[in-house]
């Protein structure tokens, strides 16, 4: 009995399938595929947010022709896309990485040639004037020590005198910058340093400024004398060795009172060197790092700077 109950309904069923019009069909099979492609795309979102522009919403194409099944494949080849367009920004990014650490390494080639030199200038007491040689200049040769003078050399010997006098000019002039002392020892060496840049006897000021940097690396006062440093070169005229003091101090103490100032300076340098790209890196590093935290003179600064090299 059961059966035949269900046999019929069945064939109601299909009756009544029979008899509805074809229109009627059609429309109630659209509103199943367009409430089937709302949700995956609703899916799709989900999954995939905040797409690139590169990419497109995927849609559900129609069946236009009965008993085709849509291609099976279509989800792969858009994550294929994807996965190309991520490895293409990574490639790129790869590249940008490479190029600044080559150039930060022919920054650093050039100022450990700067430093082999300058060791080697400073080695000889006459050429520079710190704390520790600033002892009365050796006095003029007397007419006594002319008179012991051979007969039979040059007189160009006696003129000797004469060329040291330039030298005798410059102590004289780091003579007049009074040295502190506090009793503090590090702030003692940094003021005198901060001195002798203030009254422009640069090659003084940058090899006080370096003594306090290599004795007191960790103190507080550190990253004022490498910025210092760095501003002595950039005043001498010399902003290659300038870029790499101002870096060398970003790098080293980043958390230090003149990282941000150094980060400035250094794309001032950059600029000076003509290379304005890697100046305008180093205005987007400082804003990206520091921000509003930067103190109100280096973000001014830096926004004149970065006008004047065209970012």
């Amino acid at each position: 009995m059961k059966m035949r109950q269900i046999t019929f309904l069945g064939a109601a069923t299909i009756a009544l399938a029979a008899t509805m019009p074809a229109p009627a069909q059609e429309a109630a099979i659209g509103k199943r595929v367009e409430r089937l492609e709302k949700e995956m795309r609703a899916v799709q979102r989900s999954v995939f947010p905040g797409g690139s522009p590169t990419f497109f919403e995927g849609e559900i194409a129609p069946d236009n022709s009965p008993g085709e099944r849509a291609r099976s494949n279509a989800p792969v080849i858009d994550l294929t896309a994807r996965v190309d367009a991520l490895e293409s920004q990574l490639q790129t990014l790869t590249g940008q990485a490479e190029q600044n650490a080559f150039q930060l390494r022919e920054l650093e080639k050039q100022f450990t040639a700067y430093k082999a030199q300058m060791d080697q200038r400073f080695a000889d007491p006459e050429a520079t004037a710190t704390p520790a040689n600033l002892a009365p200049a050796p006095a003029p040769t007397t007419t006594s020590t002319l008179a012991a003078t051979p007969a039979k050399k040059p007189p160009a010997t006696a003129a000797k005198p004469a060329a040291t006098t330039p030298n005798a000019a410059r102590l004289a002039l780091v003579k007049t910058v009074e040295i502190p002392a506090t009793g503090n020892e590090t702030k003692d060496a940094y003021d005198y340093g901060f001195r002798l840049w203030e009254a422009k006897l640069y090659p003084e000021a940058q090899a006080q400024l370096k003594q306090v940097v290599t004795k007191w690396p960790n103190s507080s006062h550190a990253s004022f004398a490498q910025n210092l440093l760095g501003r002595a070169y950039l005043d001498e005229g010399k902003p290659s060795l300038a870029a790499v003091a101002f870096y060398n101090n970003y790098k080293d103490r980043p958390s230090g009172a003149r990282a941000p100032h150094s980060l400035m300076f250094m794309g001032v340098a950059l600029d000076k060197l003509g290379r304005k790209a890697d100046a305008c890196k180093a205005f987007r590093e400082l804003e990206d790092v520091y921000g509003d935290k930067a103190p109100q003179d280096v973000r001014t600064d830096a926004a004149a700077a970065k006008t004047k090299a065209g970012c």
